[in-house]
């Protein structure tokens, strides 16, 4: 029976025919679209250069025109009568005398002030370009204080004044001294920039012109369309010192834009230049079909030839993988007819080889399926109980540690009640005698040492709640190990803790060992606060154990400057006692579990462990030195800032 032919979940054919395309036409059409992008850039640039070129000029233009006016004011301020008419505020006379000099001067108005800057007279061109004048009544015009201000400084200054009439005048504002050097008045020369100017500009030049105040605000444009535009339509073409290039459309004709930034005086203002793209957009259309119509040619060629050598190449691979479909469902060795040299033939020769060793191997595969199942079932048994022991020896190591640490709280609390209770029953004794014997109540407070319980009775209570709360932390360290709650990364003071600490061991150091403690400043370390604490009681309660009557403890903590530390740095706590000391042979061992050099019944041989285990996990460092009957000193080191993932459970 002839089994249906499969029909793959992908064509391998069409997928050819992608990666031929991915690779040949999208390359190609990548280069296209780029090299038409780069030709519009090149374009553009080529544009802006120009009006980079035109911006300057008309820079040169401004410059020429406050040179010229600087020239004509010279020559106006040194004439006698000019300054005695000035000096005497004789308005009807000067505009007589200064009359013909603005007809033939580029300036379109003179105003003059007297040195009080008071306006006396103000003479300009109209539109009809006739001369007229102006001067004040009874409204009087003064000229700015800050111009005024600046001139003693300066013998002139250029401003620019902005009309509502869509009109920019360049000003030229000089200082006028008489012969003896004292200042008479001010002389203004004004420049009116409007669009009469703007339009002779444009037709020089053959392009648009538009504007801008500072604050990027229209003034006046060669276009009348430039008005129709919101003031703030332009202000995000422009930055201050640097060229923008933007295109934009007047009356659906393309311009490209730049704008400048250009000074008159001590005042700047903007001009933006336009260009029209027209005969520019046209040459980039038709080198655009250019490039698509070659790129549409190359693609249909490409996409016919992938077509037919896929066709080709994969009719053989086709008649072997109906032969493969057909060997599936045989149940003996298959072989196929060679019928060609290439690749194919001899994949088609591989293909009969190993259809004989499969047949072979599927026996060989049958027996050992049976033999495996049955290994596999012994090795889950196995597993199963070497998870159990490995639960049970961490439980057992897990006890004897909680049980070592909440030995030390729970014994020291156990030793204050009795001084608990002895100060209680003083305290009662005394209540019973101030209620029946109250004349009697100074004598027994004496014998009872009342002072001296109101003052070591807070300490006491204190000195429980730390053991208590000691004892709290265990359990909670007891529950991280579990991972009933997530243990927390926290600030901590490490003298804080030491302090702490000592406290809670003050009935083993009362009246038998000294402490001495040198605290340098040193930040606070991000830690697990509780297990830092477990490695100083530990250490401190070994301390104490070692030394034997009275003796001395020295406490240190100082920073450590580390240049190949990177972020926060590192702080070394040293732990040094007078006591006995530790030969050689067993300070090798001492941070190994379970080693004690105690009796049955009086420790684990834990403590040390847990401790070397906590400051390795805070990537920090634990050191021992010691001297037999000279003492032992532990060096602890920790970063302030811990690994990125440090174990938060010991």
């Amino acid at each position: 029976m002839k089994l249906p032919r499969k029909k793959p979940k992908r064509s391998l054919r069409t997928i050819l025919i992608v990666w031929f395309l991915l690779f040949s036409v999208i390359p190609l059409a990548f280069v296209t679209i780029y090299s038409m992008s780069k030709f519009e850039r090149a374009i553009d640039r080529e544009m802006s250069q120009r009006l980079s070129g035109n911006a300057r000029e008309i820079g040169g233009i401004l410059a020429d025109s406050m040179s010229g006016l600087q020239q004509r004011r010279d020559q106006y301020i040194s004439n006698p009568n000019l300054i005695y008419y000035l000096s005497m505020s004789e308005g009807g006379t000067l505009r007589n005398h200064v009359s013909g000099w603005l007809r033939q001067d580029i300036a379109t108005g003179y105003s003059f002030f007297n040195r009080q800057g008071r306006m006396i007279l103000s003479v300009f061109k109209d539109e009809k370009n006739e001369i007229r004048a102006y001067q004040p009544g009874q409204d009087a015009v003064f000229l700015s204080e800050k111009y005024i201000a600046n001139l003693k400084e300066r013998p002139d200054m250029g401003v620019v004044d902005y009309t509502s009439d869509k009109k920019m005048s360049l000003i030229v504002i000089s200082r006028v001294k008489n012969s003896a050097g004292r200042t008479i008045g001010y002389f203004e020369q004004i420049l009116n920039i409007d669009r009469a100017f703007l339009q002779r500009l444009k037709a020089r030049m053959k392009l648009e012109l538009i504007i801008f105040k500072e604050n990027g605000e229209l003034v006046a444009g060669s276009h009348p369309d430039f008005n129709l535009y919101k003031k703030d339509f332009f202000r995000s073409y422009f930055r201050t010192n640097s060229e923008v290039f933007f295109d934009l459309n007047i009356r659906n004709v393309p311009y490209g834009f730049s704008v400048y930034p250009l000074n008159w005086g001590q005042t700047p203002f903007y001009v933006a230049l336009g260009a029209s793209k027209s005969d520019a957009k046209a040459v980039l259309k038709n080198v655009n079909v250019a490039f698509l119509t070659v790129v549409g040619a190359l693609i249909v060629f490409l996409t016919f030839s992938t077509i037919v050598a896929s066709s080709w190449v994969l009719k053989p691979l086709y008649e072997l993988v109906a032969a493969l479909q057909s060997f599936e469902a045989q149940e003996q060795a298959m072989t196929i007819p060679v019928k060609n040299n290439t690749e194919i033939g001899l994949l088609t020769e591989s293909f009969n080889e190993m259809s004989q060793k499969i047949w072979r191997a599927r026996s060989e595969l049958s027996r050992k399926l049976d033999e495996l199942e049955t290994a596999n079932k012994e090795l889950k048994d196995t597993q199963t109980r070497l998870v159990h022991s490995a639960k049970m020896v961490s439980l057992g190591q897990l006890v004897a540690g909680v049980a070592h640490e909440l030995n030390n709280p729970i014994g020291f609390i156990y030793s204050n009640m009795t001084h608990l209770r002895d100060y209680s029953q003083r305290l009662i004794r005394l209540i019973k005698t101030a209620e029946t014997k109250p004349q009697q109540l100074a004598q027994e407070k004496e014998e009872l040492e009342y002072d001296y319980i109101v003052q070591d009775l807070p300490k006491l209570i204190t000195s429980c709640e730390d053991g208590a709360r000691r004892t709290r932390d265990i359990v909670l360290g007891l529950r991280n190990f579990s991972r009933l709650e997530a243990a927390k990364l926290t600030e901590m003071d490490l003298r804080s803790s030491l302090d702490t600490t000592l406290n809670l061991l003050q009935g083993e150091i009362k009246n038998r060992i000294q402490i001495h403690k040198t605290y340098e400043p040193v930040p606070l370390i991000n830690c697990y606060a509780s297990q830092v604490n477990q490695v100083f009681m530990n250490i401190l309660s070994n301390a104490l154990q070692a030394i034997e009557g009275s003796g001395q403890i020295w406490i240190s903590v100082m920073p450590l400057k580390d240049s190949q530390v990177k972020g926060g740095g590192r702080v070394q706590v040293s732990i040094q006692d007078s006591g006995k000391g530790i030969p050689p042979e067993v300070l090798e061992k001492i941070f190994d579990p379970f080693f004690t050099t105690k009796g049955v019944g009086k420790g684990t041989g834990l403590g040390l462990s847990i401790s070397y285990g906590i400051i390795h996990n805070h990537g920090g460092e634990i050191q021992v030195k010691s001297e037999v009957n000279v003492g032992t000193e532990f060096t602890i080191i920790l970063p302030v800032d811990p690994p990125t993932n440090p174990s938060a459970n010991v």
